[in-house]
C-alpha cells in the first residue's frame, strides 16, 4: 500500500484539504504543510505505523528528535524549522481529533524546542561615537534634532518609539531626566547624561525653533521638516544614514544603540538590576541576556591578553 492510499496518508490529505478549503491557507502555507506532514507520514510507515489511533506521543517525541538529528535524505534542522514542522504536526492531529479521525491527540503534550537565545548586538563605543559624531556633521537644523535623537537613545537606552513620544515638558534639563513612557503604559524617570543633554540644548535652542514655526506649534520634542512629531520610522532612517556617513558596516536597528548602552553599562561595572530599572525591563532575566554578551567580551580580552590562554 502507498503512502497516498494508506489510512493515514489519506488523513493527511483531508487535512490539506480542509487547509485550503475551509481555512483558505496561503499556496506557500500549504506547501509547507504537505512537505512536513509527508515527512511525517513516511517517519511513521517505518515504524509499521498504518492508523491515527497507532501513534503514540513517544513516536510524535522520536519524530522531533529526528527533525534535529538528520537522516540519509535530510539535514538536521535547526530549532525553529524543527518547531515550525512541529506545529504541521500539532494541527493535524488536533483536527484528525476534532473531525472524529482518531479518539486522541498523541502529540498534544509535545513540545517545541526552544530557539537559541540570539544574543542582543551592541557596537563598539568608538562605532557608536562616531554615528553620533556623523549625525550631527551638517550643522543644519535637521542634524541638530538628528545628534540629539541618537545622544538621547544612547544616553538613555530608550526605546525608538519612547524617544520620539518624548514631549518638550518631559525633558527635566536641570535636574538631568528625561521620563519615558514604555510598553504596558508603564513610566519611568532615567537620568540623561551631560553629553545629551549638551545636545538636546543645542537643538532646542537653535534647531527645534525653526522646525516648530513650520507646523504651527506641538508638544512634541523631535520634529520632522513639517513640524510634526517625528515618528519610528524616519528616527529609524536617521540613525541608519548616521552610520552609513560614519563607515560602520555594521547591522543597525532601532534597538542597536539600546543595545550598546545596556552592554557597555555593565561591561562598566553596572549592577544588571539598576540596568534593568534603566531599561524599563519587567523582570531581570529579559536584561540578564546583556551579561551573556559581558561575558563573550571577557572571554575575547582574555584569550588575546592572557599568555596561557591558547
Amino acid at each position: 500500500m502507498s503512502l497516498a492510499t494508506s489510512p493515514l496518508g489519506r488523513a493527511v490529505g483531508t487535512y490539506l484539504d480542509h487547509l485550503a478549503v475551509e481555512r483558505g491557507a496561503a499556496a506557500n502555507t500549504l506547501s509547507s504543510y504537505r512537505r512536513d506532514l509527508r515527512r511525517y507520514a513516511a517517519y511513521l510507515a517505518t515504524a509499521d505505523v498504518e492508523t491515527l489511533d497507532d501513534v503514540t506521543t513517544e513516536l510524535v517525541t522520536a519524530f522531533l528528535v529526528a527533525l534535529r538529528s538528520g537522516d540519509d535524505e535530510h539535514p538536521p534542522l535547526g530549532a525553529s524549522s524543527a518547531a515550525r514542522t512541529l506545529v504541521a504536526v500539532r494541527g493535524f492531529h488536533r483536527f484528525a481529533l476534532r473531525d472524529g479521525l482518531t479518539t486522541r491527540d498523541p502529540a498534544a503534550s509535545v513540545k517545541p524546542p526552544t530557539p537559541a537565545k540570539r544574543l542582543p548586538k551592541a557596537l563598539p563605543l568608538a562605532d557608536v561615537e562616531a554615528i553620533l559624531e556623523a549625525a550631527g556633521a551638517p550643522g543644519t537644523t535637521l542634524a541638530l534634532r538628528d545628534r540629539a535623537l541618537l545622544e538621547v537613545l544612547y544616553g538613555t537606552g530608550a526605546r525608538i518609539s519612547e524617544a520620539v513620544g518624548l514631549d518638550v515638558d518631559d525633558v527635566d534639563r536641570t535636574e538631568g531626566t528625561v521620563w519615558l513612557r514604555g510598553k504596558g503604559g508603564k513610566e519611568r524617570v532615567v537620568p540623561v547624561g551631560s553629553f545629551a543633554l549638551a545636545a538636546l540644548d543645542a537643538y532646542l535652542v537653535r534647531g527645534r525653533p525653526e522646525l516648530v514655526a513650520v507646523g504651527g506649534g506641538t508638544p512634541a520634542l523631535f520634529l520632522n521638516a513639517r513640524g510634526g512629531r517625528l515618528s519610528r520610522q524616519s528616527a529609524w532612517t536617521v540613525l541608519v544614514r548616521a552610520a552609513e556617513r560614519a563607515g560602520v558596516r555594521a547591522d543597525v536597528s532601532p534597538h542597536t544603540l539600546r543595545h550598546s548602552f545596556a552592554t557597555h553599562l555593565l561591561d562598566g561595572g553596572a549592577d544588571v538590576r539598576v540596568v534593568q530599572e534603566l531599561l524599563g525591563h519587567a523582570s531581570v532575566t529579559t536584561t540578564q541576556i546583556y551579561t551573556l554578551v559581558t561575558v563573550d567580551n571577557l572571554r575575547e580580552a582574555f584569550a588575546l591578553a592572557h599568555p596561557r590562554a591558547r
